[in-house]
């Protein structure tokens, strides 16, 4: 969730807090679904769920079980204030990824000789950390004082959150069920989530690398906000060495 960061509070003044507060609890539902559009983790760990479930039934018993594990840690951590550092978070949750394209693929049994353990309680346990790494993010942001009014916003981004899911799971479900007419499924099924596997490891070496900058900012000389900006300025810098070469 490195990309999605800029929507959250890093950077933002307290005039562009204010405005969260004031906007209703509209802003806080638009913003929960704007983050899970892109937030590339839950979404690729949701594509692995619904990679290869046929029914309409099995669809809702396990995006239900997800919701169900997500909406817990996001609404109840953000409210009691429970919370850890999000690149971590963020690591573990890349991880989940990587776990259910191996998962997909079988193999724990073709490689670990293991029974796989039980699909859906996984997939309640992972909603628990998704959340969690949903609360992490959603904490930086004004959410006012402990009582009715921050707990309205916290379910607004939920319901957000929920509404993005939809969504996205739309598009993913349709996609799925027309290739799954095609020969190439078959072909392609086990690189696809090999490739999610690959993905999940990317994601979490990246999560990583943010947390030893947010961890250990004096080893590189100086601290994460102008590391930020450091890179922020790199850009215009290279435009102009191009422009000069021309």
């Amino acid at each position: 969730m490195v990309f999605a960061a800029p929507a959250f509070a890093h950077g933002m003044s307290a005039a562009d807090k204010q405005a969260m507060l004031e906007g209703g609890l509209l802003s806080y539902l638009r913003l929960g679904a704007t983050h899970m559009l892109t937030g590339y983790d839950h979404l690729l760990f949701l594509l692995g769920v619904v990679f290869f479930l046929t029914s309409a039934r099995d669809v809702v018993k396990f995006v239900s079980v997800f919701t169900l594990g997500h909406s817990i840690t996001l609404i109840v951590a953000t409210f009691t204030g429970i919370t850890a550092n999000y690149f971590l978070i963020d690591a573990v949750i890349a991880l989940s990824v990587c776990y259910k394209g191996f998962d997909n693929n079988g193999r724990f049994t073709s490689y670990l000789g293991l029974t796989a353990p039980n699909v859906l309680y996984m997939v309640f346990g992972f909603g628990l950390i998704h959340g969690f790494g949903l609360s992490t993010r959603l904490q930086e942001l004004p959410l006012g004082e402990k009582g009715f009014g921050m707990l309205a916003r916290i379910v607004s981004f939920n319901v957000g959150v929920e509404l993005g899911q939809v969504a996205a799971l739309l598009l993913m479900v349709l996609v799925l069920s027309a290739w799954r007419r095609r020969a190439s499924f078959q072909v392609f099924s086990r690189v696809a989530n090999d490739g999610l596997i690959a993905a999940g490891l990317l994601l979490f070496l990246m999560q990583l690398h943010g947390y030893v900058h947010s961890a250990s900012p004096e080893e590189f000389g100086f601290n994460g906000d102008a590391h930020a900006h450091a890179h922020e300025e790199m850009q215009p810098a290279a435009q102009e060495e191009v422009h000069d070469n021309l």
